[in-house]
């Protein structure tokens, strides 16, 4: 087998990373879908009449979760072997979608809008004025893989909160566990016209869904180029938020706790084999420190189970795809040959998995250095000046989430102060996240605000009306 999942006709066999044992096959949409879905959402959206009440949309995101939590095993299962993410990890994601859809459900009573101030000029004498959240229009929402419900929660999830028809187009990798989502949505109480999926066919298709006219708000969660090209296309009009991925650098000083700093960046690193947009890649380490935190590094790196994801006991699962493995695996020969320590891993493992992988100071231009690299590699680099790492950490195109590792207030304020990124993390690593903080990618990281609040204001239009007192 030579892709992970295969088109047929007008079906895609859906497989898993691991074994590729095939779990299921869904339906392809062409144009006649595409246009179909679009036409029905648009419908839905002008007729005020049809639009769900705020506490309707409450009560169904409440029915949601609930359902969600009773069987949160049988998700959490069906997502690993989909996905491939590590069960342990994978049954974290289902108490965070959870929580999420209440979390969705809370934003309509915190996020109401507010008073403007009126009777402070001549010109506005008489007058009152309040702003009220209406929904924007018809959301498509376009995600990664990674996160097969998580990810499908935070698009679809401030969608429904915000009263907003949503089409949505899950990675090709993993539509199964959007479809049940939807499914157990419309169980909830949500009818089916509000949450449409839709795995497009070709690239042309997926791309006359998202830059339709219709179309009042996208949000995309995936690779820069995809991204960045797709919003160049949007129609005029077109609201839109952007989730890539970084190449997350984590600095540990010489005041670091270096237990603590060789733990977390295991963690942040390695986690889902290293498939996640803010997973540790780059670790720059003072160069009085730098044996013991490699050592220490390489040892909780090797004993680690790679496998099935969907054993308890696997903390490190298979990349998605076969051609992820080939990929890795010349990155990483790519950066030996140009003067980096192999100090552990770097051999693909039976079943689409690579070893957990830690490299020595790569040259500043390899690939590893550079761009994501998506898998179970941390790269450590030796510094001896602060203001040295700090600008290595700095010179790539991406910023996202990042980390310092320190006992010392001044120096955690000066990587908060110095670091790009839209987060630092103090002793802990990048991939920290809660589901309604907010979460950014800048330069090519990302475009806009993610996390739950920030995507339902972002899914809203925030009205006026000003009273003239007669």
């Amino acid at each position: 087998m030579n892709a992970v999942n295969h088109a047929m006709a007008n079906s895609l066999q859906v497989v898993a990373p691991f074994d590729l044992a095939v779990l299921g096959e869904v339906p392809l949409a062409g144009p006649e879908q595409v246009e179909a879905a679009l036409a029905q959402a648009s419908a839905l959206h002008r007729d005020r009449a049809r639009w769900l009440a705020p506490d309707a949309r409450i009560a169904i995101l409440r029915k949601a979760a609930d359902l969600l939590q009773s069987r949160a095993e049988s998700f959490a299962v069906a997502a690993a072997r989909e996905g491939g993410k590590p069960l342990v990890d994978s049954r974290v994601e289902v108490v965070r979608a959870i929580d999420g859809l209440r979390n969705c459900a809370e934003v309509l009573r915190s996020e109401p809008g507010h008073v403007v101030p009126m009777n402070i000029t001549g010109g506005s004498k008489g007058r009152y004025a309040f702003t009220q959240r209406f929904p924007i229009g018809v959301v498509v929402a376009v995600s990664a893989f990674n996160h097969p419900l998580n990810l499908i929660v935070h698009q679809v999830g401030p969608a429904i909160a915000a009263g907003c028809p949503v089409i949505v187009k899950p990675a090709r990798d993993v539509p199964l566990t959007c479809i049940a989502f939807v499914e157990l949505l419309r169980e909830a109480g949500l009818p089916a016209e509000w949450a449409q999926v839709l795995v497009t066919d070709t690239h042309d298709t997926l791309e006359a869904l998202v830059t339709d006219p219709r179309v009042a708000f996208f949000s995309f969660i995936g690779g820069p180029r995809v991204g960045w090209k797709m919003r160049s296309r949007l129609a005029p009009g077109t609201r839109c938020a952007l989730e890539h991925g970084g190449a997350a650098p984590a600095i540990v000083t010489e005041h670091a706790d270096l237990a603590l700093a060789a733990s977390a960046i295991a963690k942040g690193g390695f986690y889902h084999a290293g498939q996640v947009c803010v997973s540790v890649q780059r670790v720059f380490v003072h160069a009085s420190l730098s044996d013991r935190f490699v050592a220490m590094l390489a040892d909780l790196a090797g004993q680690m189970v790679v496998g099935d994801p969907t054993d308890a006991r696997t903390e490190v699962g298979p990349l998605i795809r076969p051609a992820e493995v080939k990929r890795l695996g010349e990155w990483v020969a790519e950066a030996v040959e140009g003067g980096a320590k192999l100090v552990c891993g770097g051999n693909s493992l039976p079943n689409h998995c690579f070893e957990p992988t830690v490299l020595l100071n790569p040259a500043p231009d390899a690939r590893v250095s550079r761009q994501e690299v998506f898998g179970p590699v941390v790269c450590v680099y030796t510094y001896e000046q602060f203001e040295e790492a700090v600008a290595q950490a700095n010179a790539v195109d991406f910023s996202f989430q990042a980390a310092v590792f320190t006992e010392r207030i001044d120096e955690a304020l000066a990587a908060f102060d110095a670091l790009d990124g839209s987060a630092v993390m103090v002793n802990d690593h990048s991939a920290f996240r809660t589901d309604w903080m907010p979460f950014a990618g800048l330069r090519q990281s990302g475009l806009g605000v993610g996390g739950i609040p920030h995507t339902y204001r972002d899914m809203t239009v925030e009205k006026m009306m000003v009273l003239r007192k007669p």
